[in-house]
């Protein structure tokens, strides 16, 4: 259906370590003839004290979180002090792991009072409400109202092709399934050291709609049917055998021009919108990119199904079974199933960063 671009800017690849279930220590034989010693009695630390773990037993962890995790051999395991943990029978254990030589990052581990078992367990912040997640706040929308059972929140560039397929094809399925029970809005996040005109395309809009929400939407059906013509001077000769040359200036001008014509389409202030596109404020811009940024975002487009986020390729069924979960999530029964629309294959994106 649509492909994500690549990402914005460039991550490291965080060590993914996951012990999904309990470790047990074994007390078995070893050739050297250690064995593994269950601490005496009293050795538990005192609530609120902390105890520095015997080599014997920081070994024990290090070795088997390695083991567990099949991390390489240049990958550091240290084992900090033992602390009171918050569920009963086990204390919290701080290890620190990374490749030896570059930035470390810390894990809690849970080491049972008797020191035979280890344990790593992630707990996670439920959401009062996944709606909240990503709100649409005072967006212009389409489809439904604001009180929609169902909030579409799409992170978009204007200057993005697979934005601009995703827009073509993938909103007028779902307003055409869904109804009233979606209520769909854009929010800015533009890609911009691939893109060079998405903010200031951006930045139009946002001056169309404190006008005209009518007329944003206008713009951006516009901008991105016409995404591959943006930057040509119709004007200009080609030579033969040549790809037309796009260039900023120009898209620019058409920008603006377009962005004053529908404008004038709406009855707008003209004055109020000229002096707005002129003076292109990126603040409203910056403040969607951030919230964009806060949420993870690195790739457009990007979907927030009443807080559910959907990234890349994903096919038009998974698009709905998303939406009718969050219909069943909201109380409201989704509708039958109907025929798949047919979806354009999106082209292939090279890898790019910001």
């Amino acid at each position: 259906m649509f492909k994500s671009l690549p990402f914005r800017r460039s991550v490291a690849s965080p060590l993914l370590l996951t012990i999904t279930a309990t470790v047990t220590l074994a007390a078995a034989s070893l050739a050297t003839g250690c064995h593994a010693q269950v601490p005496p009695q009293g050795s538990v630390p005192a609530p609120g004290s902390a105890e520095t773990l015997s080599p014997e037993m920081a070994r024990r962890i290090a070795v088997t979180i390695r083991s567990k995790a099949q991390l390489p051999f240049n990958y550091d395991v240290k084992v900090a002090e033992r602390k009171p943990g918050s569920m009963p029978g086990y204390d919290e254990v701080t290890v620190t792991l990374g490749e030896h030589g570059k930035p470390q990052r810390s894990m809690k581990f849970l080491l049972s009072t008797d020191g035979n078992t280890l344990a790593q367990m992630n707990t996670f912040d439920l959401p009062k409400d996944l709606r909240a997640v990503v709100t649409a706040g005072d967006r212009p929308a389409r489809g439904g109202p604001e009180k929609a059972p169902v909030t579409v929140v799409v992170f978009d560039d204007l200057e993005c092709p697979f934005c601009a397929r995703m827009h073509a094809q993938m909103f007028p399925a779902l307003t055409a399934r869904y109804g009233d029970n979606v209520h769909i809005v854009y929010k800015d996040f533009p890609l911009t050291t691939i893109h060079p005109w998405a903010t200031h395309a951006a930045v139009d809009a946002e001056c169309l709609a404190a006008q005209s929400p009518a007329g944003y939407w206008n713009l951006v059906d516009y901008l991105h049917a016409h995404v591959d013509e943006m930057g040509l001077d119709p004007t200009a000769p080609v030579e033969s055998g040549k790809e037309p040359q796009k260039t900023l200036p120009v898209a620019l001008k058409q920008l603006d021009t377009q962005t004053l014509a529908e404008g004038a389409r709406q009855k707008v202030d003209t004055a109020k919108l000229t002096a707005c596109v002129n003076k292109q404020d990126e603040t409203t811009v910056r403040v969607s990119m951030h919230e964009g940024d806060g949420l993870g975002v690195n790739g457009v487009p990007a979907i927030y199904i009443n807080g559910e986020p959907i990234v890349g390729a994903v096919p038009i069924e998974f698009v709905f079974r998303a939406v009718d979960d969050a219909l069943v999530g909201q109380g409201v029964k989704p509708p039958p199933p109907v025929p798949l629309p047919l979806m354009d294959a999106p082209a292939e994106a090279s890898p790019a960063s910001k």
